[in-house]
């Protein structure tokens, strides 16, 4: 509960920008509960920003070092694997960012999260044939999968499958229904499709049950953060 207090305070001050205290709070943390995979992921996201701005490879090399150091206590943490392999492409380490998730998906066929990271990587590269197929491989482990639904809706919205990204959409909304911009995309979707086009169309042949989100790294407000 300390390392929990610790990390949101830290966070709030992230998001002020005094990042310098925001580094203490989360050193606190570590204090408190040595082993808290956020606390690690924290500080990388931290000086991740600081040596992105100040264009400071030492910074950047303290990044990348407490991501690793994240992943040592958690090894299914999505938003360290994600923040990793953002640090990577900056660097032009791309390659070696899709060995990082696609060997996390390889070592966890269970999950659908290494799933949903590959999917992001190989859109914000361009290949939206290969994140679809990924989206739906996570939903096959994870048919319930709100993050992954929401996912595929959005890919399939700017692939101009915009009646199918409705259906996808509002499957992710039943799952999780804390979603204002799945909401919003849905209603303006709604709003500009017609009824005929609303009708299920053939590619709509996900489980009957109920993102990709932008890309970059996010802070982590406590433990519950490392099991998403």
């Amino acid at each position: 509960m300390m390392a929990g207090a610790r990390n949101a305070e830290g966070v709030r001050l992230y998001q002020q920008t005094r990042y310098q205290e925001s580094i203490e709070q989360f050193h606190k943390a570590l204090n408190s509960d040595p082993d808290n995979a956020d606390s690690y992921y924290n500080l990388a996201a931290v000086y991740h920003r600081l040596g992105t701005v100040n264009k400071s490879e030492s910074e950047l090399k303290q990044a990348e070092n407490y991501y690793n150091m994240c992943r040592d206590r958690n090894p299914d943490h999505a938003d360290c694997y994600r923040g990793l392999a953002v640090l990577m492409i900056e660097q032009d380490r791309t390659e070696e960012a899709f060995r990082l998730v696609e060997g996390w998906a390889d070592r966890r066929p269970d999950l659908a999260a290494p799933r949903i990271e590959l999917a992001r990587l190989f859109e914000e590269f361009g290949d939206s044939k290969a994140a679809e197929e990924h989206l739906v491989a996570a939903l096959g482990v994870d048919h319930d999968n709100a993050r992954a639904l929401a996912a595929l809706g959005q890919l399939r919205e700017r692939m101009g499958n915009h009646a199918q990204a409705v259906v996808d959409y509002e499957r992710s909304l039943l799952y999780n229904r804390f979603q204002p911009e799945v909401e919003a995309r849905v209603a303006a979707l709604r709003s500009a499709l017609n009824p005929t086009q609303m009708m299920t169309t053939p590619g709509s042949t996900l489980p009957a049950a109920p993102g990709m989100a932008s890309g970059g790294t996010q802070i982590a407000t406590g433990a519950a953060a490392a099991r998403r």
